[in-house]
């Protein structure tokens, strides 16, 4: 890469994954940490001033600013020549890594996303409203949130028993995009080692790579269950 380009790394968020595809490639940058809000755990106004969506992660590499996970990790990818994250176009794993490389962030993040954010929500309601909401959101989970994830899990458990990595045979950027996701849900106990071995055996590879290590070690979160 040409330019040192910067992270600008919000504390307890998703831009964990992106911190951890910069030390498996072992790409020089520079770390900025930001912290939230410790009441509304929000990020800072300045941090929100940064990004185009107020979001986490967001990255600067000289005038340009980007936001989102996975635009991010392409744009990191193209810029790192001799990098074997990414199947090529003829590789019999690229249609297998195309598909979780987007369903990471359009299919499985949604549904998590979205379960957090009942919980939270019926947390924060007055005691009084909380038995009714908390019917709502029960039923919401058990129709439409945990069927679809439960589809996605099971789809994850079947493809990883064919070939090791969410990318096909070796390692990929898409297995990176996705750790937060299983990590996070394996922390909340939406995945466990009995219905999902597989999954279970994954994440124990993937937190052995010494990536992980240096990733959480500048991170130093105690959990990915709290960066939603």
């Amino acid at each position: 890469m040409t330019t040192k380009l910067t992270l600008h790394h919000l504390e307890y968020s998703q831009s964990f994954r992106v911190l951890w595809l910069l030390e498996e490639l072992a790409i020089p940058y520079e770390l900025i940490v930001h912290s939230r809000d410790e009441k509304t755990m929000a990020a800072p106004d300045e941090y929100k001033a940064l990004s185009p969506l107020g979001t986490a992660p967001v990255i600067t590499d000289g005038e340009l600013i980007l936001a989102e996970s996975s635009a991010i990790m392409d744009y990191i990818l193209d810029k790192a020549p001799g990098q074997t994250l990414r199947p090529e176009p003829e590789s019999p794993d690229r249609t297998r890594y195309l598909f979780w490389w987007h369903a990471a962030q359009g299919s499985m993040m949604p549904l998590q996303l979205m379960n957090v954010v009942h919980t939270i929500s019926h947390k924060r309601l007055p005691f009084f409203m909380r038995p009714f909401i908390g019917l709502y959101v029960k039923g919401l989970d058990e129709l439409f949130i945990r069927p679809r994830l439960n589809r996605m899990l099971s789809l994850a458990e079947e493809d990883l028993s064919c070939a090791p990595w969410f990318g096909g045979e070796r390692l990929s950027a898409a297995d990176f995009l996705i750790a937060f996701n299983l990590i996070a849900g394996a922390e909340r106990g939406v995945i466990d080692a009995t219905q999902h071995p597989n999954c279970t055996a994954w994440i124990a590879k993937m937190k052995a790579l010494p990536s992980f290590a240096k990733a959480t070690e500048k991170d130093g979160r105690p959990s990915m269950a709290l960066s939603y």
